[in-house]
C-alpha cells in the first residue's frame, strides 16, 4: 500500500480536477449540462483512480489503475476539446488546462512503466503450496466436538450483573 499523497502525479491531477471543477462553473446553459457533467466526471475520476490503485495489493494492480487513470485522462482532454469548440468554455480557459491534463497524462504513463519494471524485477512470492506451508486439513472424524454449553451455565460464569446491565 502507497501513500498516495507523496505521489506528484496525485498532487497534480487532484489540483487539475479542482481547477476543472472552477472553470466549469462558469458553464451555464442546459444544452451543456451534459458535456459539463462529462468533463469534471472525468477530470475527478484521474485523481480518483490513482488513490484507488494506491491501495492495490500488487504492483501489477497498481498499474491497472494508473491505466485507467490515463484513459480518464484521455477523457478529460476531449471534454476540455469539445466544450471550447462548442462555446462551453472559452479557448483561453480550456487550452492551459488541456495542457495540464496531457502533462499528467505524460505522468502517469512514466509512473505506469516505472511500477510495471519493478514488478518485472521483483521475485515472485511462491505459492504457499510450493513452500510446504499449508498442511492437509484434519479428517472430520480426528476433531473433537464439543456439546454446546446451556444458556444458564454460561450465564452464570458471567461477570456481569443485572444491575450492570
Amino acid at each position: 500500500m502507497r501513500d498516495f499523497r507523496k505521489l506528484l502525479v496525485w498532487r497534480r491531477a487532484h489540483a487539475l480536477h479542482i481547477a476543472i471543477d472552477v472553470a466549469a462553473r462558469v458553464v451555464r446553459r442546459r444544452a451543456f449540462a451534459n458535456l459539463k457533467s462529462q468533463l469534471t466526471r472525468a477530470a475527478e475520476s484521474i485523481p480518483g483512480n490513482i488513490v484507488e490503485g494506491a491501495g492495490a495489493a500488487t504492483q501489477r494492480e497498481f498499474a491497472r489503475y494508473l491505466d485507467i487513470a490515463i484513459k480518464s485522462a484521455t477523457e478529460t482532454e476531449y471534454h476540455l476539446f469539445a466544450a471550447a469548440d462548442r462555446g462551453a468554455l472559452p479557448a483561453a480557459a480550456a487550452n492551459p488546462l488541456m495542457a495540464e491534463t496531457v502533462e499528467v497524462r505524460r505522468m502517469l504513463f512514466g509512473l505506469r512503466n516505472r511500477v510495471l519494471a519493478d514488478e518485472r524485477s521483483e521475485p515472485p512470492v511462491p505459492h504457499p503450496k510450493e513452500n510446504g506451508e499449508l498442511q492437509a486439513p484434519r479428517p472430520l472424524e480426528d476433531v473433537e466436538l464439543q456439546a454446546p454449553r446451556p444458556l444458564e451455565d454460561a450465564a452464570a460464569d458471567s461477570p456481569a450483573r443485572d444491575s450492570e446491565l
